[in-house]
């Protein structure tokens, strides 16, 4: 009798671990899954304050960082390369996007001229002579390229606008002028500004240490205002324009640049930016303020096409000119300032 109660018992004791083992562990999932719930939450409301996937933000950027950088440590010449590349995928946006309207720029020569201009930038023995050829030629041949595709095209509707008299004539007239006057914004837009980062680059003993300047400061610029924006922004600095910009968001973009720029010259210049130590930090203000200024014109922009990204080929930044115009816009002012330090 005493070894079957004994038994008993131990059945009993061993139930009753075993209960408890199941209530732990389902206590365990439970937690598990209240902390993977957390972790989604955290992760949505960190995209709905960005406006953005940021998982494939940052992948997207440390592939283009990893980029631009193999492309600086091979040589000079290819990151000139990398810049053609992105500025024919950056016409390319402009041309499609613009086409949503009717509007039609010739794309095929405005990529042959920036290409030369580029490079005959770069490679010409007088730099900015050939900059300034390449511009001007430019933008003679666009004007006569979109003169001549809006004639070609609207040759049915010249047909019909002569047997109305003349009435409609008006409409033929503006949509040429029209043609003709975004393919002219394009020209000044892209090439005209990514020559100026290419002239940069001539010259000069820093070609690196500038190129970084250039394209890292306005990106530097656009992330210090995309998380201050979203954590800190309580003041709204265009509304009408882009709600998310706002003044805190200024400010980020600024103090990142400022950092970036100051841990950039003092890394690659060596003692020779010292005569010159307000450099970065005017460097690091003028990227803050034109990026963000920037922005607000490609928003405005946008908002006229009614597209909310110039593209999808950069996944969670948009399209490649959603990444590339605040480097664009801070190319002139930056190569001024490199002029005046003599880097």
């Amino acid at each position: 009798m005493s070894q079957i109660k004994q038994h008993n018992f131990v059945n009993e004791v061993s139930k009753a671990n075993a209960e408890k083992t199941a209530s732990e562990v389902g206590l365990s999932s439970d937690k598990a899954d209240t902390a993977t719930h957390g972790t989604h939450e955290t992760l949505s409301d960190i995209n709905r304050r960005t406006g953005r996937n940021m998982p494939q933000a940052i992948a997207t950027a440390a592939i283009l960082v990893v980029a631009i950088v193999s492309c600086l440590i091979i040589s000079i010449d290819v990151f000139i390369v990398l810049m053609a590349i992105f500025m024919v995928l950056a016409l390319w946006e402009l041309h499609v996007d613009f086409a949503t309207l009717g509007l039609r720029i010739p794309f095929v020569t405005l990529s042959i001229c920036s290409l030369v201009t580029i490079f005959a930038t770069y490679y010409a023995k007088w730099h900015a002579v050939a900059m300034a050829s390449g511009i001007t030629a430019s933008l003679l041949l666009t004007v006569i390229c979109a003169t001549l595709s809006s004639t070609i095209s609207d040759r049915t509707m010249q047909a019909v606008e002569k047997k109305l008299d003349g009435s409609n004539r008006s409409s033929y007239e503006h949509t040429l002028f029209t043609n003709t006057s975004v393919s002219l914004f394009v020209v000044l837009y892209i090439p005209l500004l990514a020559s100026c980062i290419v002239l940069a680059l001539t010259n000069t003993k820093y070609a690196v240490a500038h190129a970084m300047l250039l394209v890292f400061l306005p990106a530097l610029s656009d992330t210090g205002g995309l998380f201050a924006g979203a954590w800190l922004g309580k003041h709204k600095l265009s509304p009408r324009i882009s709600p998310k910009k706002s003044v805190e968001g200024l400010i980020g973009s600024m103090l990142f640049a400022i950092i970036g720029a100051y841990a950039i010259i003092a890394g690659f210049y060596g003692s020779s930016w010292f005569n010159f130590w307000w450099m970065p930090l005017v460097m690091g203000i003028s990227s803050g303020i034109i990026g963000t200024f920037g922005d607000l014109c490609a928003s405005m922009l946008k908002r006229d096409i009614g597209i909310k990204d110039m593209g999808h080929l950069l996944k969670g930044h948009g399209g490649v000119l959603d990444r590339v115009d605040s480097i664009l816009l801070c190319g002139p002012v930056l190569l001024v300032l490199l002029q005046l330090a003599h880097f």
